[in-house]
């Protein structure tokens, strides 16, 4: 408990020296709920991400072939794209931080369950009810968090909040693979449990009671699904939100292999590249996020997807390390640069809907769709024609994912 309030108070001070239209961009009644779900988020993605690189090493080591290893990340992807639009709906009528807590517990067995698997079947199932619990998080998360946020300033708020998901996604894989060297598998299992836990105890400790919920759709009547998916914005965010994410999920699956094969580069600098993207999207959420307060966030939207666009193109003509740094640096500054618009859009709608919760699982869904089909089709390119054809599949996933969020806005005024 001690940690989280040596980290809270310079983050606190944050809140309160930076000020839009002269109002707080987090009210003050807001602040402490706010810095709960950074931290719950932040602790809870570290420790996911800490073990997730591990599960194809533990996989093997029980005898798993490639198909199965990939039934056990897409088992995940599976059970959370079915779910999300359930539990987002449901936390619209019933309140966030039942499902928060929910989700939460979910993580925190799961990580037992790892310890304790001896085939590749349970690895599997314990996957499919991670995923569950992602379902029960992430999308009521993002919605409590759009509802305390002010008008006007939705751009800084998801800015702040995407920074906690970028950074653990940054972190993770590294603590993981220290753990694993160091220790063993199960520790790093003990740790993602551990982690879970404690965003567990913030949830119950900090957030207020049901009753107390201070979300600014409270009593509001629940809008019919057709109103919430037939939205033409909608559409396009989810388009783009979906066309990045399966870049992300081409990057993580196939550019370490591409590096490998085509440079033969050590681990460390593979490991590199695959964080750096991450790494440079994570520190521009901030700033990008204060810009699109205040400039055409459709622009913004456009122009990191063109980024974002070239950035995945390039390592199909790498002829170097460097080429390959190069590359992935340019997708991370697309993507810091239209993440914090797009989640800000995101809010709007779902503020403007009365259905934040169920925008936001929508969104998440897209997220989901794009990492588990992504990667499919590009190793379908990939086996069909060669490796490197991967990412030129990418380049027509962002592209088209760009020009039809600029279609589907093409007749709306600036946000």
């Amino acid at each position: 408990m001690d940690l989280f309030y040596a980290i809270k108070k310079p983050v606190s001070l944050l809140f309160a020296k930076i000020r839009y239209n002269g109002n707080r961009i987090i009210p003050s009644e807001h602040k402490g709920i706010f810095l709960t779900l950074f931290f719950i988020i932040f602790t809870t993605v570290t420790g996911v991400g800490i073990v997730v690189p591990l599960l194809p090493l533990y996989a093997n080591d029980l005898g798993a072939s490639g198909f199965y290893v990939a039934m056990i990340f897409a088992s995940f992807s599976l059970s959370r794209t079915f779910l999300l639009p359930l539990f987002g709906r449901l936390s619209d009528q019933k309140g966030r931080k039942p499902f928060i807590l929910a989700g939460l517990a979910t993580y925190a067995l799961v990580s037992v369950a790892f310890v304790y698997s001896t085939t590749v079947g349970g690895l599997i199932f314990i996957r499919f009810v991670q995923g569950a619990g992602s379902a029960m998080v992430m999308p009521v998360v993002q919605a409590y968090v759009g509802e305390i946020t002010p008008e006007g300033s939705e751009g800084y708020s998801m800015g702040l909040f995407n920074l906690s998901m970028f950074l653990s996604l940054s972190l993770g894989p590294v603590m993981g693979g220290v753990i694993h060297d160091i220790l063993s598998m199960d520790a790093a299992f003990v740790c993602m449990g551990l982690l879970s836990s404690l965003g567990l105890a913030l949830c119950f400790i900090f957030l207020p009671p049901l009753s107390m919920e201070k979300i600014r759709l409270k009593n509001r009547t629940q809008v019919p699904w057709a109103r919430v998916v037939k939205d033409w914005e909608l559409g396009a965010l989810v388009s783009f939100r979906y066309a990045y994410t399966a870049c992300i999920g081409i990057i993580w699956c196939f550019l370490p292999l591409f590096a490998d094969k085509t440079f033969g580069l050590s681990g460390s600098r593979i490991g590199l590249l695959v964080m750096l993207g991450v790494f440079v999207s994570g520190i521009l959420q901030l700033p990008m996020g204060y810009t699109a307060d205040r400039v055409n966030k459709k622009f913004m939207v456009i122009m990191g997807g063109a980024f974002s666009t070239l950035g995945i193109l390039l390592p199909f003509f790498a002829g170097s390390f460097y080429d390959l740094l190069a590359a992935v640096t340019l997708f991370g500054i697309g993507g810091g640069i239209s993440m914090p618009a797009v989640t800000a859009l995101a809010v709007i709608k779902g503020d403007e809907k009365k259905a934040m919760g169920s925008v936001m699982s929508v969104m998440t869904m897209a997220h989901s769709l794009g990492m588990l089909t992504g990667s499919l089709i590009a190793g379908l390119a990939m086996d069909f024609f060669s490796l490197k054809f991967a990412f030129p599949c990418g380049m027509s996933f962002m592209a088209a994912g760009t020009i039809a969020f600029l279609l589907l806005y093409s007749h709306h005024g600036r946000r």
